[in-house]
């Protein structure tokens, strides 16, 4: 039987599109700079606390530069206590496979998708946010063949709860040369996130993009606790400080580098009741001071934040809402912001 898949167009190539879409040199040092402060914080030399924050999907660029517009000036105000790092999600893993799959897929939610214009308007906006801002940003590595068409721009990388036991993940981590966040499998079982960041902390040799590579190990793969599902289908937690010293213990047990944990806030340890991502960062950072050692282990936090609070359907059009998962909107996470920098110690 022939393959049902249809072989629609040629893409350009990772090295064809940044070609065609370079950098500034203003750019350029922007993430060298910002790639060394971010070294810093999971290597212990730096103790500013990491917040990785924004729109659960960057489903509208002008809602996302509006966000990051504001995001800047929060950020310039607490530098000395937090470094911050933009989610800019432009792929959306999907539970059942359907729905929007993010900007890669379809710029405009309301339109067809369109892999062409997706590819050129994920590298657009990325390049928007770091030249009106200075920011460089947190993506998820849903397609690990995908990464070069950002690699040149991304600050941090995440690797999601249905990718983490994936091989071709954990070795695509090993070579990117930024820190690549494992989170732990819906199951919740932590051993497979302590697995996968072994795997992403050595070197490889496989294949990539048609080529054989080696990659030298990635010696800032870490953590991130994202709660879980019981086979009952219901939301456990993991961010507790009982869950918190488990992940210490299971780091002190492997030869790992830079052992780190951020922390995601929204998902299955909110229920993604997005609310409880303000109580839920104050509790992580309690569990900070009660502790030396989760002080030093957890380097950050993950919240889903957008200009609007809650989600709407794709058509309802309202500016800055999210139209996956619910986020908490701009003044209470402007507010919460604040509040985290006076918790870092």
């Amino acid at each position: 039987m022939e393959m049902q898949m249809r072989f629609y167009r040629k893409l350009p190539i990772p090295a064809e599109l940044k070609e065609e879409f370079p950098l500034s040199d203003e750019i350029k040092q922007i993430k060298e700079e910002r790639d060394q402060e971010l070294e810093k914080i999971f290597t212990g030399e730096s103790n500013k606390f990491l917040l990785l924050i924004g729109p659960c999907s960057a489903d509208n660029e002008e809602a996302v530069l509006e966000y990051m517009g504001r995001l800047k000036d929060v950020a310039d105000q607490v530098k000395d206590q937090i470094f911050i790092v933009p989610r800019v999600y432009t792929n959306k893993p999907r539970t059942v496979g359907v729905g929007y799959k993010g900007m890669l897929h379809q710029p405009d939610p309301d339109k067809p998708e369109d892999m062409l214009a997706g590819l050129i308007a994920i590298r657009e906006m990325h390049t928007r946010v770091v030249r009106e801002t200075g920011f460089t940003c947190a993506e998820e590595m849903l397609y690990p063949d995908n990464h070069r068409y950002l690699s040149d721009l991304l600050a941090y990388v995440a690797v999601g709860a249905r990718s983490v036991e994936d091989q071709g993940h954990r070795m695509v981590a090993s070579g990117v040369g930024i820190p690549v966040g494992m989170k732990n499998p819906t199951s919740g079982d932590l051993s497979v996130m302590m697995n996968s960041i072994t795997a992403a902390q050595n070197s490889h040799t496989f294949i990539y993009r048609g080529w054989e590579v080696k990659t030298t190990g990635n010696p800032l793969t870490h953590s991130i606790m994202r709660g879980y599902v019981d086979k009952f289908g219901h939301s456990h937690s993991n961010y507790h400080y009982e869950d918190l010293r488990a992940v210490s213990d299971l780091y002190a047990e492997k030869d790992l580098q830079n052992p780190a944990v951020i922390v995601d806030c929204n998902h299955n340890n909110s229920g993604k009741k997005y609310m409880e991502q303000i109580r839920i960062a104050k509790d992580v950072m309690h569990s900070r001071h009660e502790s030396e050692d989760i002080n030093k282990l957890v380097k950050g936090l993950m919240i889903e934040s957008y200009l609007e609070d809650g989600k709407q359907d794709v058509g309802d059009g309202v500016f800055g809402k999210s139209i996956t998962d619910p986020c908490l909107g701009w003044k209470k996470s402007e507010r919460l912001i604040y509040e985290l920098a006076d918790l870092v110690g």
